[in-house]
């Protein structure tokens, strides 16, 4: 199945499902006529980090070798970092993602979650529905 990657919690609100499954690569970062997603925060770097499909070998269960393609994320040496699952990642390395990791690019709140077509979301949609219920309290007040 293809992956897309779903922005999830925000300040401004639920962003739509965005398909990444069209390019090998995706450039993110605040440089608007280049990157392939836009990351609007100050914290950010002009080209902060790539979501790349590599191809991977593995080993089969009867011994033969086999090839599948995995997505990754390299952080291309940002100010202020990108993170996975709440942990700073190293610069100028590949880090494979699966199904329902999350990423965090500088000190942005916005939080990105990497879903397959078939992924169960409730988890994702409880979360939002929660943080609609915190800021209507908070404008209520």
């Amino acid at each position: 199945p293809s992956l897309t990657l779903h922005f999830v919690i925000c300040k401004m609100g639920m962003l739509p499902v965005m398909y990444i499954h069209r390019q090998s690569a995706y450039l993110l970062g605040q440089h608007g006529r280049i990157a392939d997603i836009p990351i609007d925060h100050p914290s950010c770097s002009k080209q902060h980090a790539v979501f790349q499909y590599r191809l991977v070998e593995y080993t089969r269960a009867d011994g033969t070798v086999g090839r599948r393609v995995k997505p990754y994320i390299i952080d291309l040496g940002s100010g202020n970092g990108t993170f996975l699952n709440n942990k700073r990642i190293e610069p100028q390395r590949y880090y494979e993602l699966k199904e329902k990791d999350v990423l965090k690019f500088g000190f942005s709140s916005r939080e990105y979650v990497l879903l397959h077509e078939s992924s169960d979301t409730s988890e994702v949609d409880r979360k939002e529905d929660e943080d609609d219920k915190e800021e209507e309290e908070v404008s209520d007040s």
